[in-house]
């Protein structure tokens, strides 16, 4: 057991390959469910029930689902029953998730550009070979709540087996008239970079627009980098949705699922009708992005992130449709006419710190004034008038 133990922390040992998330039917309480053996897992039901009556978003007990399965395929390689999970278990799983590759970051292309480097045109490092961790700390945090659970009803361990920071206990006792404290991360949390928002700069979104093979794909650049809206969000959109009078389109928001306008530019109504006009007008409430192949159907995540992929692969650049929300945001922020509140309602960010983010230059930014500055002669030192160049170096030893 120690020798498996060891191998699956090393990342040595694929995952046994049982269980899926499924759909849940329309008559379940919950929108996903984790079925092995053609059986689905009960504590894990029950726990996604009741993340749905709290009112989380299905997408959100989808992404619990796929981490509960995965630490029940740690459990079933282990030869560990659910509820008599340890620390030492939860361990096994941050090391797997530290060393084993992520099958999402393969590249079949040796000649690719390879995971963990950096793109010198964009100056964006690509994603590693394994799991971020905020992947990591994502897992803990689906496990720890699943524990904490079913402790209340008491199911399962009677020590929640991911471990917590003492710090975070005694937040409850503090008064609201102390300062912010700043915790300490518990243990086997990660440690996450800092990274400041990558917009794209105007030469190279310009080379990005013109690599789009159709006016479908032009608007929905065009969409985003003016509207600043997700990519779930714009492709959630139905034809009563959009406003062509007020250039204005309804989009129902990431976290609070509320349906909020958002303005968006001339242009990208332009290219909105001409692709309209090729593929026709979609009906009231049907999806406005549709695919070009097969039969007419909506566009999917993953078809819209293999149009980024076709033109990284052409400019050699390594840009994500999110890159083109930081670009309308910085864009907004930079703009004087612009107040930050104001950009902060048009991107429906929750605190106005997100918003700030966006008001710092850019290295890159910074390279063309850095070279003046490196060109430019240094100042020389000039006296008053009256006193004598000898004397001046008497004086201060020059």
């Amino acid at each position: 057991m120690d020798g498996l133990r060891r191998e699956l922390r090393e990342g040595r040992v694929e995952l046994p390959a049982i269980g899926v998330v499924r759909r849940a039917e329309p008559s379940d309480s919950v929108p996903y469910l984790v079925r092995i053996d053609n059986v689905d897992v009960e504590p894990i039901a029950s726990y996604l029930a009741n993340l749905g009556l709290s009112d989380v978003s299905p997408l959100t007990v989808r992404s619990y689902a796929h981490d509960l399965l995965r630490w029940w395929k740690i459990l079933y390689a282990l030869d560990v029953v659910w509820d008599r999970a340890t620390r030492e278990d939860v361990e096994t799983m941050v090391g797997w998730l530290r060393s084993a590759a992520n099958p999402q970051h393969r590249r079949s292309n040796l000649s690719a550009t390879q995971p963990g480097s950096v793109n010198l045109t964009t100056g964006k490092p690509n994603l590693a070979a394994g799991y971020a961790p905020s992947t990591i700390n994502h897992a803990l945090t689906v496990v720890s709540g699943f524990y904490e659970f079913h402790r209340v009803f008491g199911r399962g361990p009677v020590v929640n087996p991911v471990p917590a920071s003492p710090d975070r206990r005694r937040l409850g006792q503090r008064s609201p008239l102390d300062p912010q404290p700043h915790p300490r991360r518990a243990p086997l949390r990660q440690k996450k970079p800092q990274r400041a928002p990558r917009s794209i700069p105007d030469k190279l979104w310009s080379e990005l627009f013109v690599t789009m093979g159709n006016d479908r794909d032009r608007a929905l650049l065009e969409f985003a980098v003016s509207s600043g809206a997700r990519a779930s969000e714009l492709l959630g959109v139905c034809g009563k949705h959009v406003d062509w009078g007020d250039h204005r389109i309804w989009v129902v928001s990431k976290g609070t699922r509320d349906l909020s306008a958002v303005p968006a530019s001339p242009e990208a109504f332009d290219y909105l009708a001409r692709y309209f006009e090729r593929a026709g007008t979609p009906g009231p409430d049907e999806q406005i992005w549709r695919s070009w192949r097969g039969s007419p159907r909506p566009l999917t995540y993953w078809a819209l992130r293999r149009v980024m992929q076709r033109a990284n692969d052409a400019l050699g650049t390594n840009w994500t449709f999110h890159d083109i929300r930081h670009t309308a945001a910085t864009r907004m922020a930079r703009d004087p006419k612009l107040t930050l509140p104001e950009v902060q309602t048009v991107l429906r960010h929750r605190h106005l710190a997100s918003t700030e983010a966006y008001l710092l230059p850019r290295i890159e930014e910074l390279h063309e004034k850095m070279q003046e500055h490196y060109a430019r002669p240094r100042p020389v030192a000039t006296f008053t008038t009256g006193y004598l160049a000898e004397d001046i170096g008497t004086v201060f030893g020059e």
